[in-house]
């Protein structure tokens, strides 16, 4: 049930179209960063492919299964971590984790919830009230919940917003061991393009309910160029690509303008296809 194949795949509100028409795979044991501004459709698939939207149109399989939502045995392959953190603040964190075991139908209670504190790090803060927990110890909350039934598959809805730089590096060496350790599938929708290169075997970045571009962080960056100049000049700032450093340092030579030479990045690659920065 590991492999993710989503084919065509659509869903219409009304007159407005939030997916249009998208096709791609997540292969076993990967991790697919989904990358792009709010409104391009991120949330929505997610929604698709955890059976919480109905799609209009197209086809979602799981390990070659087509996914059916009142599939009971597929879901419980999945696991789902939204953007908002939606604890029960009221519960400890334990309270939390039985609440949630025992409306999933889960047995063996008792271990599993130990094993999810113990992986999490939450073990020392299971008697904690939610609503008194850091933002990073409650996304890890989150997180430990998801992973109560052991699903294959873990979707990651933003799964760092609203963390500080520090606590979002913890956290994605968190995620990281949940695909190593757990070997756990994971598809994770993002704004920070540093999340997406450092944690993603695979980029796919959508813009106006489209795939715009995929593939590996090295080979989207290839598209454009692997060195980046940046010139300031008539009060906004341009960028020029190269294929190697020693020719934007040539360009940089003739320039009297303000500037300066950078690897390129994922933000470079989406500003060329799309017009805009991904936080636009």
């Amino acid at each position: 049930m590991n492999k993710i194949s989503v084919r065509s795949l659509t869903k219409v509100f009304g007159r407005q179209t939030a997916v249009d028409g998208i096709s791609f795979d997540v292969e076993e044991g990967s991790i697919l960063a989904l990358l792009g501004p709010n409104g391009a459709g991120k949330t929505t698939t997610i929604n698709m492919l955890t059976g919480l939207t109905i799609p209009s149109s197209g086809e979602i399989c799981y390990g070659g299964e087509i996914f059916d939502p009142q599939s009971r045995r597929i879901k419980q392959t999945i696991g789902v971590v939204p953007q908002h953190n939606n604890v029960d603040r009221d519960l400890t964190v334990y309270q939390n984790l039985k609440t949630h075991a025992i409306l999933f139908g889960a047995d063996n209670i008792k271990s599993r919830i130990e094993k999810a504190l113990e992986f999490s790090g939450l073990s020392d803060h299971a008697d904690k009230t939610a609503g008194n927990l850091s933002g990073g110890m409650k996304r890890r909350l989150i997180i430990a919940r998801a992973l109560l039934h052991e699903p294959s598959v873990l979707f990651l809805d933003e799964p760092t917003v609203g963390l500080d730089a520090s606590v979002r590096r913890t956290m994605w060496d968190f995620i990281r061991s949940i695909n190593q350790e757990k070997r756990c599938t994971i598809l994770l929708t993002t704004h920070y393009i540093e999340e997406a290169e450092l944690l993603s075997d695979r980029v796919m970045i959508m813009d106006k309910a489209k795939i715009v571009t995929e593939g590996t962080a090295a080979e989207l960056k290839a598209k454009v160029g692997k060195w980046a100049l940046d010139i300031y000049r008539n009060g906004k700032t341009v960028t020029e690509f190269f294929e190697t450093r020693e020719a934007g340092l040539e360009q940089l030579a003739l320039l009297t303008e303000t500037a300066g030479i950078r690897e390129t990045n994922l933000e470079d690659v989406y500003l060329t296809i799309t017009g805009r920065r991904i936080d636009a």
